[in-house]
């Protein structure tokens, strides 16, 4: 019989997930004006409930109601953040923002952009933390991470975790392209391609002030 994840290890802590998500909300209620869809508070309140109703079905597992929350909680960040990079290209080409509101508001975006995307993987692959503590060891997903190559007895109990989808999608948005972790699935590479052009084209406004305020 094949070994159990709550045999092999402890379940997964989420708490780096849901310190990420909150993250994502508290850059959006710092965003100017200009560049929020709506009141400075609404997405961070928004994040707040949703993540709350996400531990609470987690300690009571109810695994359908937190996979179902969780798609909507991060769905919502997502949609907040394209909609803040339309605002931000908005302001660049029609020049009705400061040099200083675009890069703190593109600076932000960016991290942004790292955190929300480092939170799909971490949900998306191999069924998200919920399969994933089910099992002894991490073996087929959607990224193949180093770990998973090697033979030894502690690297078959190993599984990832949200740093490890963090890493990922650090190097995504700096280097514009996985660099350790290997894509297998389609669905990882379409994401990783919006990720990916989110990052190119705030780092291109980034750079495009600068060097007009220089």
């Amino acid at each position: 019989m094949p070994e159990s994840r709550t045999e092999a290890a402890r379940p997964e802590p989420r708490w780096p997930a849901v310190l990420a998500i909150l993250a994502v909300g508290g850059l959006n209620a710092v965003l100017p004006d200009e560049l929020s869809p709506g009141p400075y508070w609404l997405l961070f309140a928004v994040v707040f409930v949703l993540v709350t109703l996400t531990v609470v079905t987690h300690r009571i597992g109810s695994i359908r109601w937190n996979h179902i929350l969780s798609y909507v909680l991060l769905s919502a960040v997502t949609a907040s953040l394209i909609a803040s990079l339309v605002l931000l290209i908005r302001g660049l080409l029609s020049k009705s923002q400061s040099p200083q509101v675009l890069l703190r508001g593109a600076s932000a975006l960016w991290v942004s952009n790292v955190l929300v995307f480092a939170s799909w993987y971490w949900r998306l692959d191999a069924g998200g933390p919920n399969q994933r503590d089910q099992r002894a060891q991490h073996t087929e997903g959607a990224f193949l991470f180093p770990q998973m190559l090697l033979s030894d007895k502690q690297s078959k109990r190993w599984v990832p975790g949200f740093i490890d989808y963090l890493f990922l999608a650090f190097n995504t948005s700096t280097a514009f392209s996985p660099t350790a972790v290997p894509v297998l699935s389609r669905w990882a590479k379409l994401m990783m391609i919006v990720q990916a052009s989110i990052s190119l084209m705030t780092v291109a406004l980034i750079a495009a002030r600068a060097v007009n305020i220089l």
